[in-house]
């Protein structure tokens, strides 16, 4: 800030992770003045649904916080999880949010997913988080280092030698959307992720590249491990 006052003065956060974000008060005394102001650091990120190889419905709350961390994420808050609706996430699965709900967004209402009623954010209400099971929405931001596509026809034991012999390793789900969503990294190629999946990442949808007329990280779910039909993305920093 400038120092037009001798109580100006810089809150800096270095290092920031996922879980900084949030209010912060900052408080200057200087004899008998002082100031105080409150602030509230939001972080930029992606919200993406995640479910296990399993399938759907798999995870109660500790499980899905454990999922979106082993993905490079944290579970999405409802703030974030509204903010992607209104830039266009429309999804069918339920999945637990950071305090405890479980919701998910609707952009078409239609039968199947919550009726014919209005668009909005869904929410299935109080659940137990021991016992009842769903989804994840995870969050992530920006990413430190960078994903690249490593071309080929690779089993996933091929994919992490590949990926190592890069300087790099097999990227995570979270690393793919963050690269999709920050670097516009753009791939009409399935590859290998970390937890065994294959996905690849649109910015400019076309013909014969997935079919949908949006963007986003499309997903061909979890191959047997033992098939080399795909490349794989890695990650480095």
């Amino acid at each position: 800030m400038r120092r037009g006052h001798q109580l100006d003065a810089s809150l800096v956060i270095a290092g920031v992770r996922l879980e900084d974000e949030g209010r912060y008060r900052c408080e200057l005394i200087n004899g008998i003045e002082d100031e105080s102001v409150t602030l509230t650091l939001r972080l930029e990120g992606v919200v993406f649904p995640y479910q296990p190889r399993r399938g759907r419905y798999q995870f109660n709350y500790y499980e899905a916080k454990q999922a979106c961390e082993e993905q490079d994420g944290r579970l999405a808050t409802y703030a974030q999880l509204y903010q992607a609706w209104t830039e266009g996430l429309d999804w069918c699965n339920a999945g637990w949010l950071l305090e405890g709900s479980v919701r998910y967004p609707v952009l078409t209402a239609r039968a199947p997913c919550g009726g014919h009623g209005r668009p909005g954010i869904r929410s299935y209400g109080p659940r137990d988080r021991k016992r009842d099971r769903y989804d994840a929405f995870c969050f992530t931001s920006a990413l430190a280092g960078q994903v690249f596509f490593v071309p080929g026809r690779l089993t996933l034991s091929e994919a992490h030698a590949a990926c190592r012999r890069r300087g790099a390793m097999v990227a995570k789900v979270g690393h793919l959307y963050a690269a999709w969503k920050f670097s516009g990294l753009d791939q009409c190629d399935g590859g290998w992720l970390a937890d065994g999946s294959v996905r690849f990442p649109i910015t400019l949808p076309r013909p014969r590249c997935g079919g949908l007329p949006d963007p986003g990280v499309r997903s061909f779910g979890f191959p047997q491990p033992q098939q080399a039909n795909y490349g794989t993305y890695c990650y480095s920093e």
